[in-house]
């Protein structure tokens, strides 16, 4: 026992302190279980993980990003086009192409859309209104059953330009544009005209 203090007094004070923080993390690491190892890792893998995320989330780049030159820029003016069963094919497909011309040339937003089932102007009138309360600046109207719901919507309407394909009557905020092969120039023209009265 002597000699064991002797030589470990010959380490000096910080050798023997050394000496004793060793064997005590010799037996702490003894005494932990594998359960306490595995959340031990388990934490520090969350951890680390954290940190790489934050790496890449906060050191974003600063400059602005680059627009796409294909992109549109859209005005606040939306046409919407109220078509029968076919849609936008059949005798919808020339009107939808002359509200897309007058969309490149003004910027308009377009949209449609298909009165389904009974193909009546009873059954047109909710789908008009669903489109007046999404507050459409410009609303066609292609089919018998939809253009005589636009018609009789129209005089209560002042706000909203109406054009009619095929039928109804031109009036204060409503114009006509005839069935034909000009249907697509006609359209075009009209939306364009309704677009600019109301820019």
């Amino acid at each position: 026992m002597t000699q064991a203090r002797a030589s470990g007094g010959a380490q000096g004070p910080g050798g023997g302190r050394l000496a004793v923080l060793g064997r005590a993390a010799v037996t702490w690491l003894r005494s932990l279980r594998g359960r306490t190892v595995a959340l031990a890792a388990g934490a520090t893998a969350v951890v680390a993980a954290l940190v790489v995320a934050g790496v890449l989330f906060l050191g974003h780049d600063d400059r602005p990003p680059i627009p796409d030159t294909r992109a549109r820029h859209y005005t606040e003016t939306d046409a919407c086009l109220l078509t029968g069963k076919d849609g936008i094919t059949g005798s919808g497909a020339a009107v939808w192409q002359g509200m897309q011309d007058a969309s490149l040339a003004t910027h308009a937003r377009v949209s449609w859309t298909q009165v389904s089932g009974e193909q009546s102007v009873g059954n047109a009138r909710p789908f008009l209104n669903g489109m007046l309360q999404r507050s459409c600046d410009v609303v066609l109207a292609v089919g018998r059953p939809e253009t005589a719901a636009a018609s009789e919507a129209a005089p209560r309407q002042k706000k909203v330009a109406f054009v009619l394909v095929g039928g109804g009557r031109a009036g204060a905020n409503t114009s006509t544009v005839a069935a034909g092969d000009g249907v697509r120039a006609g359209v075009a023209a009209a939306v364009e005209r309704a677009v600019r009265e109301r820019a």
